[in-house]
């Protein structure tokens, strides 16, 4: 399955539809007429790959927001998310899979994968957050 399905984009703003070759899910990117097919995981592992990074580099700053969400701040809570995130695998989380609706928020807030004609991650446009100093 392909993991960030409708949020795939090519550099001049098309949509990079999904299509099943057996059970493997590719991406489908137009280059004037020769539809060029790019496995899907291939994609998806290096997006997913940036916001583990990402993650990693901000570990505690995640966790607590976490936390916050959760409603919860007490000390098993916090090992238990802290745990978590240091163990998370990427390929897991690919098989896992993300839910449509979760898809569909992520799209609305505007988030976008952006790939070149052969399925290279040129950027990956991120929501964002309101400042501080916004609200």
């Amino acid at each position: 399955m392909a993991f960030f399905e409708d949020l795939v984009f090519t550099e001049d703003g098309a949509a990079v539809p999904v299509v099943y070759i057996g059970a493997t899910s590719h991406y489908v990117v137009d280059d004037q007429g020769f539809h060029r097919h790019i496995d899907a995981r291939s994609v998806d592992r290096v997006v997913l790959g940036q916001f583990m990074a990402q993650l990693q580099e901000h570990q505690d700053e995640a966790a607590a927001a976490m936390l916050r969400m959760m409603g919860q701040d007490d000390l098993f809570s916090k090992a238990l998310v802290d745990s978590t995130l240091r163990n998370m695998d990427l390929e897991k989380v690919l098989n896992q899979g993300l839910p449509p609706e979760a898809r569909q928020w992520l799209g609305l807030l505007g988030f976008r994968v952006i790939v070149d004609l052969h399925g290279e991650v040129v950027r990956v446009d991120l929501p964002a957050m309101a400042a501080d100093d916004d609200q």
